[in-house]
């Protein structure tokens, strides 16, 4: 049926819920669309279909760079030859070290239509001297038999890690290599002296198309095993639910890096599974490359946009001044998602508000929950709610199971066909990763909009791993304490770490923006400002005084003079915080925090 506030085919939230014991299980009503066994069924469909359809776009100067469906599958097959020519198998996984890029997507498809694993991996352990660690981890883990990178000059002190001997490095650009590189061009020229569609015929639902790691928030990363049936059981989930998708080829200019399940799976597969075309963003909602993003958007906007809350947030106070932004972002847009955390309710304003001028109407603005053990959407809003907050229903095919609270917090379990097998090399961990019911523990918490009537959906509650008791027994929830808390320091603060297991209050330290850094207000790892304390202290008492019991109320607080550290493990990959780390590393502090007399505390 088509919505009358944006005028798009959508299906409504239908679930059912069943209570056994002291758990709630829920499912959707909604049929399953049918699965495709492979991704490569998606390319042979549109290469035959819209063969002249742009697939993927990039920047290339001034110009772009655009493959079509009918080159795409051309392009990928060759490399799939070459691969296989290469003697490359299911035990010979391909290590991504670059971000996106035309080059890494054929090489990914190329790897997908014979069967050889990718891994792709942040660019920052690569980059980032301080996070090679990482990178040593993961190569040691997996043992890769070939290497790629766009650039093997920008990537040379990373290839000169001796986890490379023996490891056959791919470059775009080899200029600056400080090893022997092959040309990913000679890549496409394929080989023609195996039988490559005898080897594809193999490929079936089960076989593994990546290593996707986890961002190691809690431990370390952990390598994802990724099949073809997570992936297509993901897309016809969503379409299953979001019909629009299939009345015309969908269009985005994304920026969110592949090496994570949001980017590179769920996104780049929409695009291919309704032969739609996927535009590089070469930016990021950074202040050295949120503007490339602007440029890109104006010259090649989308139908659908995805992003995470400062992506978003950038782009209203940006499409606020900027009239050729605001025109061509919205001018064609069917959807605005969100994930990664909740959106402040004044940016999904101001979203609604600009495409009502420049539109008339409303895109469908929704947010789902996964994880990337899930391929990821298991839980997702498909229909207009007017408001941030809200995570959805169970999507076709998965189930739900719910433990609750006397105050109907809900420990979140999942099952179903787009959930892992299990992670790489790692049994013990597998085993840990369910119950004997064979559901996901996710470690996750939610909450009913209305327990009367699931249809509302469920919001998010934070990490159950995130929660701690104070010395009285109470329980604190740790991660949606941390949401208030920034909300309520609203321009002091960039980030805060709750603190106060076995203590008898909670504590917290404050991540300051850098320009609230001087040489002359630090002291041993704090900051002492008197006039930011006292700023900080006005707003903590306005806090405790709307708080409600002790496990909603901040009393102390220190302000980190030394950034949270990549190298220390004490920020992930995807830029989230180490809190278990974070709190280790700083154990001197977190005693400070609890010395009524220390000069760098903040007491109300």
């Amino acid at each position: 049926m088509k919505d009358p506030v944006t005028g798009l085919r959508l299906v409504p939230h239908s679930v059912e819920m069943r209570r056994e014991k002291s758990h709630l299980f829920l499912t959707s009503n909604v049929p399953l669309d049918a699965v495709v066994d492979r991704t490569s069924d998606w390319l042979h469909h549109w290469a035959s279909a819209a063969p002249d359809r742009v697939f993927l776009s990039e920047r290339a100067g001034d110009s772009w760079r655009e493959v079509t469906y009918a080159q795409a599958l051309r392009q990928v097959r060759a490399v799939a030859a070459w691969l296989l020519a290469r003697g490359l198998t299911q035990d010979t996984p391909i290590v991504i070290l670059s971000g996106n890029s035309v080059d890494h997507a054929l090489l990914s498809f190329g790897a997908q239509y014979v069967g050889v694993p990718t891994v792709p991996l942040a660019e920052q352990y690569s980059l980032t001297p301080e996070a090679h660690g990482r990178l040593t981890y993961v190569l040691d883990k997996v043992k890769p038999s070939m290497a790629f990178t766009d650039d093997a000059g920008r990537y040379a002190s990373a290839l000169r890690l001796p986890q490379f001997d023996g490891v056959e490095v791919v470059a775009s650009n080899s200029a600056g290599a400080p090893r022997d590189v092959t040309a990913f061009a000679d890549l496409l020229n394929g080989d023609a002296t195996v039988d490559l569609d005898a080897r594809h015929a193999t490929m079936g639902p089960d076989t593994v198309t990546k290593i996707l790691f986890t961002s190691g928030s809690t431990s370390d990363p952990k390598g994802v095993l990724t099949t073809q049936k997570m992936m297509c059981t993901n897309q016809a989930q969503m379409a299953s639910v979001l019909p629009f998708l299939k009345d015309r080829p969908p269009r985005i200019c994304d920026w969110l890096p592949w090496n994570h399940v949001f980017g590179g799976s769920h996104n780049v597969n929409m695009m291919l599974a309704h032969g739609g075309t996927l535009v590089i963003d070469s930016g990021k909602p950074t202040n050295n490359l949120f503007a490339d993003t602007v440029r890109n958007i104006i010259e090649k906007p989308g139908t659908l946009s995805f992003n995470v809350p400062v992506g978003f947030s950038l782009l209203v106070q940006e499409m606020k001044t900027n009239a050729a932004l605001r025109e061509a972002y919205f001018r064609d847009l069917d959807l605005i998602f969100y994930a990664g955390a909740s959106l402040p309710q004044e940016v999904w304003t101001g979203l609604e508000d600009m495409a009502r001028e420049v539109r008339g109407k409303l895109p469908l603005m929704i947010s789902s929950w996964g994880m990337t053990e899930t391929a990821p959407a298991t839980i997702m809003l498909h229909e207009p709610i007017g408001r941030s907050g809200v995570i959805g229903v169970p999507l076709p095919g998965t189930e739900i199971k719910l433990t609750p609270d006397a105050e109907m917090r809900c420990e979140l379990r999942v099952k179903g066909p787009n959930i892992m097998a299990g992670y790489f090399g790692d049994p013990d961990k597998t085993a840990q990763a369910f119950d004997d019911e064979s559901f996901l523990i996710t470690g996750d918490a939610v909450r009913f909009v209305d327990v009367d009537d699931p249809d509302r959906g469920l919001t998010f509650d934070g990490r159950v791993s995130e929660d701690f008791k104070l010395l009285t027994g109470t329980w604190v929830q740790a991660g949606k304490l941390r949401i208030d808390a920034l909300e309520g320091l609203r321009g002091l603060a960039q980030d805060v770490v709750i603190c106060g297991h076995d203590r008898d209050a909670i504590g917290m330290f404050i991540i300051p923006y850098p320009d609230q850094l001087r040489g002359d207000n630090t002291s041993q790892g704090a900051v002492i400002d008197p006039t930011l304390q006292a700023r900080i202290e006005e707003r903590l008492r306005e806090m405790a005084h709307a708080a409600t019991g002790s496990a909603r109320r901040i009393s102390r607080a220190i302000v980190l003079a030394e950034p949270p550290s990549l190298k220390d493990g004490e920020i992930t990959d995807k830029g989230s915080l180490n809190v278990r780390n974070i709190i280790t590393r700083r154990a001197d502090l977190l005693e400070r925090l609890y010395d009524n007399e220390d000069p760098a505390l903040i007491r109300v």
